[in-house]
C-alpha cells in the first residue's frame, strides 16, 4: 500500500530519464486492475493540487508556489478506487513545463510516457483556452516523432494512435469568462470545441494555427474539459492551499472540484493494452521500465514491441503460476494412496479446470497458444509425477502390509512347520488366508494386485520345496496341486494386466477429455476478445464518423473525404471479426499443438493397450 506518492521517473543532472526501481516493486505488489490518470501542464498551474482533490487529502503530491517545478520527473500515487472495488486508481504527477527553460526535450519525453501509461490525460492551464494555451501544447504534435504505434514505423494513420491513446480531459483553472458563444450559452466541452476548430486555407500560418488543433482532434477523439473559478480571492490563502478546508474556499471552485473528481470515479476507464487486455499494477510496471528503457537508449517507444514484450513476460508468468496453483493443490488435495486411478483422474481433472481458468485470465496476446501449449505439457508432465508417486505409494504399503500379514508364515518356515506331512495342504491355507486378508485390507491403492503378485512370485521356490517335501503327496497329486497353482499365478498376471490396461484406457479418455476443454476453454476467451475487439472497433468508428460530420459542418469538405479511406478500412475490419472465421484459426492452432503434445503419448498409449490385448 502506498501511504504516499512515490517517484516513478526522475531527471538526472544531464537530462536523462531513469525509471525508479523501488516503486516497480512496489507497483507489481498491485494485483487489480488500474485506473490511471495522469496530469500534465505548465509550472504552478495547481496540478498536483488537483491530484490532491481526486485521492481526497490535503497533502500528499507536492505543491508548488512559485514559478519552479516541485515536482520532478513523474510521481505515482495507487490508492483503492473509491467507487470500484475491483480497480486500483494510479494517478501520475508530472513535472510541469516552462516555456522559458530553452531545451523541452525533456518535457517532450514526459508528456510522451505521460500518454502512454495513462487511460485518461489530464492537461491543466491556466486563464482560458486561446490560441497562446493551444500552442504551448505543441508537444502533441510531436508525438509522432515520440511513438510509434508499430515495430516498422510506417503507420501514420491517426485511427492507429487514437486506439491506444488515452482519454483527454483539459481542466482550465482561474477561468473568468463566460460560458457563452455568439450571446448563447454554451457548455465546457463545447468551449473546447469550440477552441480547436479548424481554419480555412492553405497558407503557412493557418497550416501553422490548425496543426495543434488537428493533432489534438485525430489523436485523442474522447475529449472533456472542466473549467475552475479562482480557489479563493485572498491572495495569502493561495499560498496555503494545502492547509485549507473545503468552507475556506470558494464554494463553485468547490462545486467544481466535485464534479471533476465524479468524472474521473465515474467515466475514466482502466489502462489497457492493444487487444484490450487491462493493465495490472505488475504490467504496468513493466510496461513503465520498458518506454524509459527504451528512451535511456536514445530510442523511440513502440506500443507493438512493448506489447510484445508484456505478453512474453507476463504469458511465462502466466504458465508458472498456474503450474504451481496446479502442483499446490494437488498436494493438498490427494491423499496418497488413491484406492482408485479414477479417483486421482478426479483430482487431477478439477485442478486442471482451476488451473487453466488462472491461466486464461493473466494470459493474453498468445496468437500462437505456444504458451497454452507450454502449460498442457506442464501440467502433463506433473501429474504424470503425481501417477508415478501414486503407484509408488501404494507398492510401498502392499509391501508393508504384506510384510506383517506373513509374518506368522515366516515363523512356521523358521520352525520347519510346513515339512512335515500334511505340510503343503497347511502352507496353501495360510496363504489363501493371507491372501484374504490382504485384498480386505483398505488403503492399497492401485498397485495391489501387482504387489500380490511379486509377493506370490517371490515365494515360489519356497512353496515348490515344501509342496516336494510333503511324504503324504503322490507324484500326481503334487503335479496337479503344481498346476493349479500356476493356474492361480497366470489368473493374478491376468488380472494384474487388466488393472494396467484399465488404466491406460483411462489416460487416454482423460487426455481427449483434456484436449477438448482446453480448445472449449479458448474459443470461450477468444469470443471474450472478439467482443472486446467490437466495442474497441466500434468506438473508434463513432469517433471518426463523429469527426468527419464535424469537419462537414465547419466547411472542411476535403478533410473530411480524407476520413472516408480510414472509416472504410474500419468497416472491412469490423467485419472481420465479426465473422465466424475469427475464432477458426485459433482453434486450428491449438488443436495442432494438442496433436503434437500428446500424439506420442497417444500412441504410446495405444501400442501398450494392444500389447497387453495379445496377451490374452
Amino acid at each position: 500500500k502506498m501511504e504516499e506518492p512515490m517517484c516513478l521517473v526522475d531527471v538526472n543532472d544531464d537530462g536523462s530519464l531513469w525509471v525508479n526501481r523501488t516503486t516497480l516493486k512496489t507497483l507489481r505488489d498491485y494485483p487489480q486492475d488500474l485506473n490511471v490518470v495522469a496530469i500534465f501542464g505548465p509550472n504552478s498551474s495547481g496540478k498536483s493540487y488537483l491530484m490532491n482533490r481526486i485521492i481526497g487529502r490535503r497533502k500528499g503530491f507536492r505543491l508548488s508556489h512559485n514559478r519552479s517545478s516541485r515536482t520532478r520527473g513523474m510521481w505515482v500515487w495507487c490508492v483503492p478506487h473509491p467507487i470500484k472495488e475491483d480497480l486500483s486508481l494510479a494517478l501520475l504527477d508530472t513535472e510541469g513545463f516552462d516555456e522559458d527553460k530553452g531545451d523541452q526535450k525533456n518535457d517532450c519525453w514526459i508528456f510522451a510516457l505521460a500518454v502512454l501509461l495513462s487511460s485518461t490525460l489530464v492537461y491543466n492551464s491556466m486563464g482560458t483556452i486561446n490560441e497562446d494555451a493551444v500552442e504551448k501544447l505543441h508537444y502533441v504534435s510531436e508525438l509522432t516523432e515520440r511513438i510509434k504505434v508499430t515495430s516498422s514505423g510506417n503507420s501514420d494513420d491517426s485511427t492507429e494512435y487514437a486506439r491506444f491513446f488515452p482519454g483527454f480531459v483539459w481542466t482550465v483553472r482561474d477561468f473568468t469568462l463566460q460560458l457563452s458563444l455568439e450571446g448563447c450559452p454554451i457548455t465546457e466541452d463545447e468551449y473546447l470545441e469550440n477552441a480547436i476548430k479548424l481554419r480555412s486555407g492553405h497558407s503557412p500560418k493557418t497550416q501553422a494555427y490548425n496543426l495543434p488543433r488537428e493533432c489534438i482532434r485525430n489523436f485523442f477523439p474522447s475529449r472533456k474539459c472542466f473549467v475552475f473559478d479562482r480557489p479563493t480571492s485572498v491572495k495569502e490563502k493561495l499560498q496555503r492551499m494545502e492547509e485549507l478546508n473545503e468552507n475556506e474556499l470558494d464554494q463553485e471552485f468547490v462545486s467544481q472540484a466535485r464534479k471533476f473528481c465524479s468524472y474521473v470515479f465515474e467515466s475514466t476507464k482502466p489502462k489497457t493494452l492493444k487487444g484490450g487486455h487491462v493493465v495490472t499494477g505488475a504490467l504496468f510496471a513493466t510496461l513503465t521500465g520498458t518506454y524509459v528503457d527504451t528512451i535511456h537508449k536514445g530510442k523511440v517507444p513502440c506500443l507493438e514491441n512493448a506489447v510484445l514484450v508484456l505478453s512474453q513476460m507476463e504469458n511465462t508468468a502466466a504458465v508458472e503460476e498456474a503450474t504451481s496453483y496446479y502442483q499446490e493443490k494437488m498436494k493438498e488435495r490427494v491423499n496418497f494412496p488413491t484406492e482408485t486411478f479414477q479417483q486421482l483422474l478426479e483430482l487431477h481433472k478439477q485442478c486442471e479446470k482451476e488451473t487453466l481458468e488462472i491461466f486464461m485470465r493473466r494470459s493474453f496476446k498468445d496468437e500462437t497458444r505456444e504458451f497454452q501449449t507450454k502449460l498442457m505439457i506442464s501440467v502433463k508432465s506433473n501429474f504424470d509425477q503425481f501417477c508415478k508417486w501414486n503407484g509408488e505409494e501404494s507398492m510401498s504399503f502392499c509391501k508393508a502390509l504384506l510384510l506383517q500379514l506373513s509374518e506368522q508364515m515366516e515363523e512356521r518356515i523358521s520352525e520347519g512347520f510346513y515339512f512335515q506331512p500334511r505340510g503343503y495342504q497347511r502352507y496353501r491355507e495360510d496363504q489363501a488366508e493371507l491372501k484374504e486378508k490382504f485384498k480386505g485390507h483398505p488403503g492399497k491403492g492401485i498397485k495391489a494386485d501387482e504387489a500380490l503378485d511379486d509377493y506370490l512370485k517371490s515365494k515360489k521356490q519356497e512353496a515348490n520345496a515344501i509342496l516336494q517335501a510333503d511324504q503324504t503327496l503322490s507324484q500326481k497329486d503334487k503335479e496337479i496341486k503344481a498346476e493349479r497353482a500356476r493356474a492361480e499365478a497366470k489368473e493374478l498376471e491376468r488380472r494384474k494386466v487388466q488393472e494396467s490396461q484399465k488404466i491406460i484406457e483411462q489416460q487416454l479418455r482423460d487426455q481427449e477429455r483434456s484436449n477438448k476443454y482446453h480448445i472449449q476453454m479458448l474459443e470461450q476467451k477468444m469470443e471474450t476478445e472478439r467482443e472486446r475487439l467490437l466495442r474497441e472497433q466500434e468506438r473508434v468508428l463513432e469517433q471518426k464518423l463523429r469527426e468527419q460530420r464535424a469537419l462537414m459542418e465547419e466547411g472542411h469538405k476535403r478533410k473530411a473525404a480524407r476520413l472516408e479511406r480510414e472509416i472504410r478500412l474500419l468497416r472491412q475490419e469490423k467485419e472481420d471479426t465479426e465473422s465466424p472465421d475469427f475464432l477458426t484459426s485459433a482453434g486450428k492452432q491449438l488443436g495442432s499443438a494438442v496433436l503434437n503434445t500428446v500424439g506420442a503419448v497417444a500412441t504410446l498409449g495405444k501400442g501398450i493397450f494392444n500389447f497387453f490385448r495379445s496377451l490374452f
